[in-house]
């Protein structure tokens, strides 16, 4: 077996997509030899070199190794290498995806939550023999060689069915019938997820960035994906290829504390809500929380792209416990989903004198309360009962707003009730 990885071939400015390429080396090579999987690997959000997405892909094959980098070369032309960001690398490596070293197996898993160097990558590609291909500063070597250990890496894996476009159409703006991808989006909920946001009337299946991409079924299924990808009505389809993936699985996301997270890494940490939600210029949210010891405080920030997942975090208060997980960056906790796990449901007031129902007056400090009028004391404040509009477990951002590693709460699994959006 050959296993094939392909990585930063894409230009934020002028388009292209690595699973594009992808897509036609393995097409190609289907030809002649088997191809078993092709892999789309979300590797870590928050890296500052990443083009979109941050994808790299793999592509596992019968195909000698020399077959395989001849199969590449035949697109990597394809690379947007006109963009000084953009920095194509590749990995040929005569391995069993089963058998991956552990070496590259683990710097795979890390290579989604933690940050590698190019010199890493070049050392490790260089001790395992494997064959090599970069263009520009060799940055992409880095995801084409995490992408060679994906498959062993991590063992919850969704599938994204994309389409693309033919090559004249691209830079034109996409046909694509909005009342069938609604209709294939229903039937196939919740098997395929985060076709559309039916609140905000999205077709988020549907790019908007330049590419040749029509659109990308997401779901749990496989045969889930296809059908509502053949489903829906548009332009012609050019081809369509099924990737399994570790998108929707938050496999970005590692344990933390407020007091330990760092810049360019994502988390889940536990907290204490420590100041009442602020809406701030530009409609963002921001709040802080302490650890549960008392100790450390993380700014969180709910931003205007999520939408109607802000007024779940305003309806936070002060003392409420929650989980909140989301990229950090300018020591800013960037939500993509919280829990609740304990809400304030009293709140302190001044009591109310039970003979005339008028407020009472403090009668001076630690001297409790007092009714002006009727002479009624009270000891301490009252206790009064809130009403809340958020119950307890899980809340996350709207379908429009999901990063691609993210979890939807309609997957499950998760340590609580959940309230998902669609």
């Amino acid at each position: 077996m050959t296993v094939i990885g392909i990585d930063d071939t894409d230009s934020r400015e002028t388009g292209m997509c690595t699973t594009y390429l992808a897509a036609r080396v393995a097409d190609r090579l289907a030809d002649e030899w088997s191809v078993t999987r092709r892999l789309l690997v979300r590797l870590n959000p928050a890296v500052e070199h990443k083009t979109r997405g941050n994808a790299a892909l793999a592509i596992h094959t019968s195909a000698p190794p020399a077959r395989a980098l001849s199969a590449v070369r035949v697109d990597l032309d394809m690379a947007e290498t006109d963009d000084p960001r953009t920095n194509p690398g590749v990995v040929v490596a005569a391995v069993d995806p089963e058998r991956v070293p552990d070496d590259v197996v683990e710097f795979s898993s890390d290579a989604v939550q933690r940050h590698h160097t190019i010199e890493d990558a070049r050392a490790l590609i260089d001790d395992r023999g494997y064959e090599s291909r970069e263009s520009g500063n060799g940055r992409g070597l880095i995801g084409a060689i995490a992408a060679v250990g994906a498959w062993q890496a991590r063992d919850d894996w969704t599938y994204e069915c994309i389409s693309y476009r033919g090559s004249d159409r691209r830079g034109t703006p996409r046909q694509v019938d909005a009342e069938s991808v609604f209709a294939a989006a229903d039937q196939a909920y919740p098997d395929a997820w985060d076709t559309v946001d039916r609140v905000e009337g999205d077709l988020v299946c549907v790019p908007h960035t330049p590419g040749p991409i029509l659109h990308g079924i997401r779901g749990d299924e496989p045969d889930v994906v296809r059908e509502v990808a053949e489903s829906i009505e548009s332009e012609p389809v050019e081809r369509r290829s099924l990737f399994i993936t570790n998108q929707g699985t938050d496999a970005h996301l590692r344990e933390g504390t407020v007091g330990s997270v760092r810049d360019g890494r994502s988390y889940r940490v536990a907290g204490r809500v420590e100041t009442a939600p602020e809406t701030r210029e530009g409609g963002h949210v921001f709040l802080e929380i302490a650890g549960e010891d008392g100790r450390g405080r993380l700014r969180c920030a709910a931003f205007e792209p999520t939408k109607r997942f802000r007024d779940r975090v305003r309806n936070l208060r002060v003392g409420d416990r929650i989980t909140a997980c989301g990229e950090v960056a300018d020591e800013t906790l960037k939500l993509e989903k919280f829990a609740v796990r304990d809400l304030v449901t009293t709140e302190r007031v001044t009591p109310t004198c039970p003979d005339c129902g008028r407020s009472m007056e403090s009668a001076g400090r630690d001297q409790g309360y007092r009714c002006r009028d009727c002479g009624t004391s009270r000891d301490r404040k009252a206790e009064r009962r809130l009403d809340r509009d958020l119950d307890g477990g899980w809340y996350e951002v709207p379908p429009v707003a999901r990063r691609h590693i993210a979890k939807p709460l309609i997957r499950g699994g998760f340590d609580g009730p959940t309230h998902p959006e669609r």
